[in-house]
């Protein structure tokens, strides 16, 4: 069973950074399609940036030229770099991994406030 287990979160001013890291074990990474994802209160998940496993990366319109998603196969971790950040980002974020229909894994999130 795949898990993923998401660090990184916190406190940051506006205008500063953070990186999330999410470590994932129970099955073979490299085959699968990573991702983050956020929610933040009253509104609904929405996909932040996504790489897949052959690097193609994708990000939302938001975060362009801010966050950078990367991954390292060697350690079976998936990176979201943070910068720039804006109150706007608050939110829970989770990592996700998915791999065609059924196989579709989530981490338990973690808190990003955006703050002076």
């Amino acid at each position: 069973q795949v898990q993923l287990v998401e660090s990184g979160g916190g406190l940051v001013q506006p205008g500063g950074s953070l990186k999330l890291s999410c470590a994932f074990s129970g099955s073979i990474f490299t085959i699968y399609t990573m991702g983050w994802y956020r929610q933040a209160p009253g509104k609904q998940r929405e996909l932040v940036a996504r790489i897949t496993s052959g690097g193609y990366t994708n990000y939302a319109d938001s975060v362009k030229g801010r966050f950078t998603i990367s991954r390292d196969n060697a350690k079976n971790t998936v990176s979201l770099q943070m910068n720039s950040l804006k109150p706007e980002d608050t939110a829970v974020y989770y990592c996700n991994a998915v791999r065609g229909t059924g196989h579709d894994y989530w981490g338990q999130g973690t808190q990003v406030t955006v703050s002076s």
